[in-house]
Order: C-alpha cells, then sequence, then structure tokens
C-alpha cells in the first residue's frame, strides 16, 4: 500500500494508513496547528489518510480553523464547568467583544470571583494534562440513551432532527460531550483564552482569524449586550431559544401562529420607536439608520416611513449613495480599486452642508450619482417643513464625521442588525454572522444575479469593511431594531441549500459552503404563504409590497 500526498506543497509518499497528526507532530512542536484541510474539507489531526491527497495545515488564522479551536475551548470549560459543579447547568452564547458568554442556568449558583479562579484553575489542570479527545462514532439511539443518563435534555431535544444515523461524541478522560464541530487532539492544544466575569455569568475570550490569530482586546458593549438579553429573554418566554423549540413550534403550532408571534415583536418594536421619535419630534431633525450587511435596512426603513406617517409625521429619506465623490476621487483599497465602503468615498462637507441648509428650512438642489457617468449630477429640489425629519440610511449614517454639523440633540440614531442567542444546545450556539450570510447568499441570488460562489467571495471584505465603520457606531445609537425573525432559517433553507450544493470540492468557499450546510440540515422547511408582504423577510426571499419604492 503506497500512495503519494502533499503536505502543505510538499510531496510525501506513505505505505500505509496516517493520522495527520503524525506527519505534522515534529514541524508543529508547540502544537499550533488545530486542524487541517483536506482536499476541501476541514478535519480533525486525527483523521487518518489512506490515498492520495492534499493536505493543508491550518492555524487560529484560518477562520474554520478558529472555529474549530473555539468549539475545543467550549469543550474544555464544559468539562472543567462538569468537574468543578457536577450539578450546574450552563449555555454559551455569541456575545459582545466577539466573545463567548457564558450563562448559569441551574438555580442556587451565583457567578463570582470565587467560581472564576475555581473554574479557571480547573481549566488550566486540563490543558496542562494535554489529555487526548478521542473522537467516538454512535447510533442516534446509542446517543439517545447517553444523553438520558447524563441529563443532557437540551441535545437529546435536537437529535431527532439529525438527518445522519450516527452522532459523533468526544471522550476526554471519562467526560462526553458532543460539539458541532471538529476538534483538536489534545486538551494541550488549547494555548490561548481569557476567562472573566461578566454579570449574571462569566466571558470566554479565544483567538479570532481576523486578529491573525490574536485575542481581541475587550471592548464592552452595554447596548450590544442588552439588545441580546432582550431577546434571549423574549425567545425564551415565547419557547423559540433553540433549534428544537423553533422545529417544535413548527409541529406543534404550524406557520401561521410562529410568523405572526416574531412579526408581531417586530411591530411592536417599530411602535416603541415611533413613540419615542413623536416624543421629540420638535427637537428631531435627522433619523440616521445604520447597521451590517443583509440586516434589512431597506425594508426597516420603509416601515418606519409608514409608522411615523400613522403619527402625522412626514420623513423624507436621503440616499447616501448620492454624496460619493467621482471614482476619480475615491481612495483605493488593497485591491487597487474605489474603496466604496470608505467613507472617505463621500463627500462629508457637501451633505453635512446640505443637511444644515435643510435644516435651517433653505431650499436646496440634491445630487444624484450617475454610476453609469461615475460622478454626481443635479437631483431633485427639497425643501423640509416642520414634523418633516431627514431619514438617511447607510453604513455610515452613525458616523459623527457624517453629520458633525448637526446639533446631536437633532439627530434620532438606529442601528439595526439581527441580535440572537441562538442555539442546537446549550454547548453549541449558532452563529448570528453566518445568519447574516445566510440572507444574502439568498438575496444575491434572488436579486442580483448573484451565485453562492460570488456572495461568498466577497463576503471576508464585507467582514472587514463592518468591523471597521460599523460596528463601532451601534454603542451610540438611540435606538437598536433586533432584525431577526426566529422562523427565517426554516423559511430560506429550502433556498440557500441549493446554492450551496451548487459549490463544488475545487471551490475555495467549499469549506464554507459546507459549514452553513451542516447547520441548515437541523431545522424544518416553513411554508412561507403566510408571511407578510411588509415583512423584512420579504427583502430575502420576494414578494415585499415595498420591491418597487
Amino acid at each position: 500500500m503506497e500512495f503519494d500526498i502533499v503536505l502543505d506543497g510538499v510531496k510525501m509518499r506513505l505505505t500505509k494508513r496516517t493520522p495527520i497528526v503524525d506527519l505534522i507532530n515534529g514541524r508543529d512542536p508547540n502544537k499550533r496547528v488545530v486542524a487541517a484541510r483536506v482536499n476541501q474539507r476541514v478535519r480533525d489531526l486525527n483523521f487518518e489518510i489512506q490515498n492520495a491527497c492534499e493536505i493543508t495545515t491550518l492555524t487560529t488564522s484560518d477562520t474554520e480553523a478558529m472555529k474549530v479551536y473555539e468549539a475545543s475551548l467550549r469543550y474544555v470549560t464544559a468539562m472543567a464547568f462538569a468537574r468543578c459543579y457536577p450539578d450546574m447547568k450552563i449555555r454559551f452564547a455569541y456575545n459582545v467583544s466577539r466573545s463567548l458568554s457564558i450563562h448559569i442556568l441551574s438555580e442556587g449558583y451565583t457567578a463570582n470571583t470565587a467560581m472564576l479562579l475555581r473554574i479557571n484553575h480547573e481549566i488550566e489542570n486540563i490543558i496542562a494534562a494535554d489529555y487526548p479527545l478521542k473522537r467516538m462514532v454512535v447510533t442516534t439511539e446509542e446517543a439517545a440513551e447517553i444523553y438520558r443518563e447524563r441529563g443532557q435534555l437540551d441535545k437529546l431535544a435536537i437529535l431527532p432532527y439529525r438527518p445522519e444515523k450516527t452522532v459523533h461524541l468526544y471522550e476526554c478522560d471519562g467526560y462526553l460531550n458532543y460539539m458541532f464541530s471538529p476538534m483538536v487532539p489534545s486538551t494541550g492544544y488549547i494555548h490561548e483564552y481569557k476567562l472573566r466575569l461578566y454579570a449574571p455569568g462569566f466571558m470566554l475570550q479565544y483567538p479570532r482569524a481576523e486578529k491573525g490569530g490574536a485575542i481581541p482586546s475587550f471592548e464592552d458593549a452595554p447596548t450590544f449586550n442588552r439588545t441580546l438579553r432582550e431577546f434571549h429573554d423574549w425567545s425564551k418566554t415565547v419557547g423559540l431559544s433553540t433549534v428544537a423549540s423553533i422545529n417544535k413550534s413548527i409541529e406543534q403550532k404550524g406557520a401561521i401562529e410562529l410568523i405572526n408571534l416574531c412579526e408581531a415583536r417586530h411591530n411592536r418594536m417599530l411602535c416603541e420607536l415611533g413613540q419615542l421619535i413623536e416624543d421629540d419630534i420638535d427637537e428631531i431633525s435627522l433619523i440616521c439608520i445604520a447597521g451590517p450587511s443583509s440586516s434589512g435596512k431597506t425594508t426597516f426603513a420603509n416601515r418606519l416611513r409608514i409608522e411615523l406617517l400613522s403619527r402625522g409625521i412626514s420623513p423624507v429619506r436621503i440616499s447616501l449613495d448620492d454624496y460619493y465623490l467621482p471614482r476619480s476621487e475615491c481612495p483605493v483599497g488593497e485591491d487597487g480599486k474605489p474603496d466604496l465602503e470608505s467613507i472617505e468615498a463621500l463627500d462629508i462637507e457637501l451633505f453635512n452642508q446640505n443637511m444644515v441648509d435643510l435644516i435651517n428650512g433653505d431650499e436646496i438642489t440634491l445630487p444624484r450619482f450617475d454610476f453609469n457617468l461615475g460622478k454626481r449630477v443635479p437631483g431633485r429640489k427639497l425643501k423640509v417643513g416642520k414634523n418633516e425629519p431627514i431619514i438617511i440610511e447607510g453604513i455610515h449614517a452613525l458616523n459623527e464625521r457624517m453629520t458633525a454639523g448637526v446639533p446631536k440633540s437633532a439627530k434620532f440614531k438606529i442601528f439595526i442588525s439581527p441580535h440572537s442567542q441562538l442555539n442546537l444546545d446549550d454547548h453549541n450556539p449558532v452563529s448570528l454572522t453566518d445568519l447574516r450570510l445566510v440572507r444574502r447568499i439568498v438575496r444575491d441570488y434572488k436579486f442580483r444575479n448573484a451565485s453562492a460562489e460570488e456572495t461568498l467571495s466577497m463576503w471576508p471584505s464585507v467582514r472587514a469593511g463592518e468591523f471597521k465603520w460599523i460596528y463601532a457606531t451601534q454603542e451610540g445609537s438611540d435606538f437598536v431594531y433586533n432584525s431577526i425573525l426566529p422562523y427565517e432559517l426554516p423559511i430560506m433553507r429550502k433556498y440557500a441549500i441549493p446554492l450551496l450544493n451548487a459549490i463544488g470540492t475545487e471551490s475555495p468557499n467549499y469549506l464554507v459552503a459546507q459549514r452553513l450546510l451542516k447547520m441548515l440540515k437541523y431545522f424544518l422547511d416553513l411554508d412561507e404563504e403566510w408571511i407578510p408582504s411588509n415583512s423584512l423577510m420579504r427583502e430575502f426571499i420576494g414578494g415585499s409590497c415595498y420591491a418597487d419604492v
């Protein structure tokens, strides 16, 4: 038995089945490689190579490997809690500062310094022991029995929706758990993490790929955290906090109740927002709306306008896109093309002057950017009066530089994004970023004639722009509109799955496509017939009453 492989560009000949970890042991004494790409699939390092293939080793500076590291860190942390507090149940969720929050679900326990020190000490002990993480394959029936014996009802609940007939568990020095990811070979691969108190639980930081494998500095975000907490409380109250509970709602209550329940929450938020603006309308001249890609900004702006009209307020919308500088004057990105996401690509001075003139009651001629000519041309004339606030929407709408000429008291800032703490089970949270990515894949294919391949290829640059220009502005907002709809992945899976399946193994985006498919497979399909025409969901799947507005 002989076959050739290519490991990180170097050709090698093997004579027997060989685990990847054995191939790199001498080259990686510090255990910085945490996973590998084998013919465009992410594999754990214990995966045995038995035929010709191409292998690329991955560290935490690679997105997919970072996810392996993060899942392994969650495993080790859950193991530490199980050893120190056997009766305590915890839940992980994505939270502020690109970190994981740890919620204590069991009554009678309080997160405090003593608990922090004890857990941290146990994590360090587990890492120092370098226990092997052994992958076990069991049937779903066997997994169900294991979950029942251990009281893991959260894992038991999601099991019926798993399409495979087997489950991959990991055993470590007697501890057993399932993680929604490949794992590192042993606990000694966990080098970096930070555990801190963050009431009412803890915050767990880990290396991030976009930071080159470093742990970002912790930056608290009270507004973001409050929004997550509010949604968590609501979803728990109505029974929609996990994938299993959403599926059960579909099975037991049907599409009409689930869709209307989620839409009612959006309507309530719009009503609250409308009241805040109405109460201060004598001071508010400018309503600024911003949020990351696929947040639903367009539909939200239209619905807000209707909400305000119902209160006798007649807002006027102005597009920031019309204030682009001529292409020849735009800053250039690393790819040598005009960087249209940079605030420097906009004529900030002209925009400020126009806003000041309008607020002072002057009539002005708005610019209109002609994308065919690549420059501005004269647009419509505009004059605003009493109870006619100006709505602006765009990446930089909340950036103070964009509206520096307008007093803060005259601005009402709104940040919109889908904020969720949805979990497969207590130890496996669902990524908010992946949810937005699915939204964008479906929308881009339906309305922009773009394949999933194209959307995935541009996603890293979109994310880089969000970190640079958008997220920091959330904390200065007056209102956060949480655009999450818990029924949306059951709706979009039937659109997204065929698009993701079309991405072949030769594609550099294959790994991400497979990760999204793995997430979507857990959701049941949901009939979209009862989604209202003004729903934010219609912006992505079609049928919006605002399509021509």
